[in-house]
């Protein structure tokens, strides 16, 4: 039924959470798994001022992704499921992760998008957002999204 499963992975524990109901699906499946971290480059908010500080913030956001990528990596080989990893990079005003994942799942192409949700209430959710929530909004594809603690 799935056969390429796309996952969210952002470092956090519920990120890791849906990493493993992914890694369920793909043993029983026989399914390939592809680990997504997106890198927004784009600070909505920042005190940098001088042009070096910035590149040394994008670079240090790049360099985050690759080791929750290589963690994420090693799960799945230490489990025998077959997986490769991708660093989406948003550069452009108005791109949103939400909208990173989803291009991801179509240009692999995915037969389903696993993500964590930390499962935000009230005014922390309108404050910091959710990204599992923008994904199930433009998703083409079907989403699992797996509950965090």
């Amino acid at each position: 039924m799935y056969k390429h499963i796309l996952v969210a992975v952002d470092g956090s524990d519920t990120s890791k959470m849906a990493l493993n109901e992914a890694m369920k699906l793909a043993s029983d499946q026989h399914a390939t798994i592809r680990l997504v971290h997106v890198a927004d480059l784009i600070p909505t908010y920042t005190d940098l001022e001088i042009p070096s500080q910035v590149v040394q913030y994008q670079e240090a956001l790049r360099e985050i992704g690759q080791k929750v990528l290589a963690e994420c990596h090693a799960l799945t080989e230490k489990s025998g499921i077959q997986a490769d990893t991708r660093l989406r990079i948003i550069e452009t005003p108005g791109e949103h992760i939400y909208d990173a994942v989803e291009a991801e799942a179509i240009q692999w192409p995915a037969d389903l998008i696993v993500i964590g949700s930390h499962g935000r209430r009230g005014i922390r959710r309108f404050i910091l957002g959710s990204v599992a929530e923008g994904v199930m909004r433009v998703a083409t594809k079907p989403v699992l999204l797996v509950r965090g603690n």
